[in-house]
């Protein structure tokens, strides 16, 4: 598994871009798109540095956002994400959202778990 970028819960993905740009410079931003089976919009962007981050907004992450919370997962890549999740829920790991496909990765097939120190997305590579 190999780090991909961490999930930013957000109320207005606009708005949240504009505050980004006054700290960062955004080298890349994918449109951004919802995806049902989520129930979320998404945006994909990559900073001067190379760091990414997936700003998330809707359904999904407005508990989160009513806490104050941004911080929402971490991603990784992952070569065979079958094997990856037999691997964390052998270690403890609990799946929170089974593998679907993800829109904002052209379709790649994501799953969702709960580990000892937040959530975590998996992305097959």
């Amino acid at each position: 598994m190999t780090f991909h970028h961490v999930g930013i819960a957000c109320k207005d993905i606009l708005r949240e871009l504009q505050k980004i740009r006054k700290i960062h410079t955004i080298t890349e931003q994918s449109d951004i798109v919802f995806d049902p089976l989520q129930e979320v919009s998404l945006c994909l962007i990559t900073l001067e540095d190379g760091f990414r981050m997936e700003l998330v907004s809707g359904k999904t992450v407005e508990r989160y956002t009513r806490q104050g919370t941004t911080s929402y997962h971490l991603c990784y890549e992952t070569d065979d994400i079958v094997a990856d999740i037999s691997k964390l829920t052998a270690n403890g790991a609990i799946l929170a959202s089974p593998l679907k496909p993800a829109i904002l990765f052209g379709g790649k097939q994501v799953a969702f778990l709960l580990v000892s120190y937040g959530l975590i997305e998996l992305v097959q590579k």
